[in-house]
């Protein structure tokens, strides 16, 4: 059974996961699990810049923008995931999506 995170809070603006190396490889800090919850189950997906490593989502609870990334990508499978809240003109520029 998938664990059950937190859902965003309107204080809440980045959230940077982690990784440790464990016996058999990385270990997902519980930030970085949280993310992967939130854009699986909670946030909707709006569109995809440079090949999927930039991801922009909406909360459908209060409107916001999210970009989801991966900053240290040269780590084998784009390394822990960063959330970040971005305004509406921003998602616009980077994602063509429109704001009507």
């Amino acid at each position: 059974m998938d664990a059950e995170f937190a859902d965003l809070t309107p204080d809440e603006r980045t959230l940077e996961g982690g990784w440790a190396e464990g016996g058999l490889g990385s270990v997902h800090d519980g930030i970085d699990r949280r993310i992967f919850w939130l854009v699986s189950r909670r946030l909707t997906l709006l569109g995809v810049a440079e090949g999927g490593w930039r991801q922009l989502y909406r909360d459908p609870r209060d409107g916001r923008f999210w970009e989801l990334t991966f900053p240290q990508g040269s780590l084998h499978g784009g390394g822990p995931r960063r959330l970040e809240c971005v305004a509406a003109l921003v998602a616009a520029e980077r994602y063509g999506i429109s704001l009507d």
